[in-house]
């Protein structure tokens, strides 16, 4: 079992949550969100946002910050062979009320169909808000271009 070991980053103007399913080995080990270098996420929400791509853990949690952006996953812990959602087992969901509860969210968004999967089991109905899925920034998400996965999120920023 593995426990999630990144805390969520929000303040009281998030308005928009983003939710992975499981950090990866990467992420666990920079311990910071989308931290394989070929993960897409930051590359993707710095150019909808208009802004350089952040490149440390603290110039990451301002961006966010400065951009109403809450990140955070759907799982508190599982069993997990490397960074494969396909072997997620034994799943506990983290419990988002910290976040709703202490934040301006108005919109949830799923990172790719794995979180979706999760959060529709285990959270959806328990906080009673559904989750726009987008798809995936992971690198093996390799149909999606940058060019692409940007058009998908820009709905992340629409009024």
């Amino acid at each position: 079992m593995i426990i999630h070991p990144i805390k969520p980053v929000y303040d009281q103007n998030s308005k928009v949550l983003i939710l992975g399913s499981f950090p990866s080995v990467k992420s666990r080990e920079a311990m910071f969100f989308y931290g394989h270098p070929q993960n897409r996420f930051w590359k993707v929400i710095a150019k909808i946002c208009n802004e350089d791509v952040p490149d440390t853990v603290e110039s990451k949690k301002a961006f966010l910050l400065r951009n109403n952006i809450a990140v955070w996953d759907v799982i508190a812990s599982c069993d997990i062979e490397g960074s494969a959602d396909s072997t997620i087992r034994n799943v506990v969901a983290n419990d988002l009320s910290e976040i709703i509860d202490n934040s301006s969210i108005e919109k949830i968004f799923v990172n790719g169909k794995a979180a979706e999967k999760y959060y529709k089991k285990y959270t959806e109905k328990k906080i009673g808000k559904k989750a726009i899925c987008l798809p995936s920034t992971s690198p093996a998400n390799a149909a999606w271009s940058v060019e692409k996965l940007v058009e998908a999120w820009k709905i992340i920023i629409s009024k």
